[in-house]
């Protein structure tokens, strides 16, 4: 069994989605690193009620969202 290599996403807003336009809010956020590979924003790490990413693995204080994106390829 291989161990993940887990990422620290800063940004979290709890909606947890990291699709933000960077300039309209007043907290330091990430990107989506499978956004960013895609060039797109339709990836969110949650959906309220509805589903949360494969590469999502938690939340940390302070609003640090643990991603597995891209998966380890060892």
């Amino acid at each position: 069994m291989s161990k993940e290599s887990i990422r620290e996403l800063k940004g979290a807003n709890m909606d947890i989605d990291l699709t933000s336009d960077l300039d309209e809010i007043h907290w330091k956020q990430d990107k989506c690193p499978w956004n960013v590979t895609e060039n797109t924003d339709k990836h969110k790490c949650a959906v309220k009620n509805v589903s949360i990413c494969k590469y999502f693995r938690g939340i940390k204080p302070s609003d640090i969202i643990l991603c597995t994106y891209p998966k380890d390829k060892k």
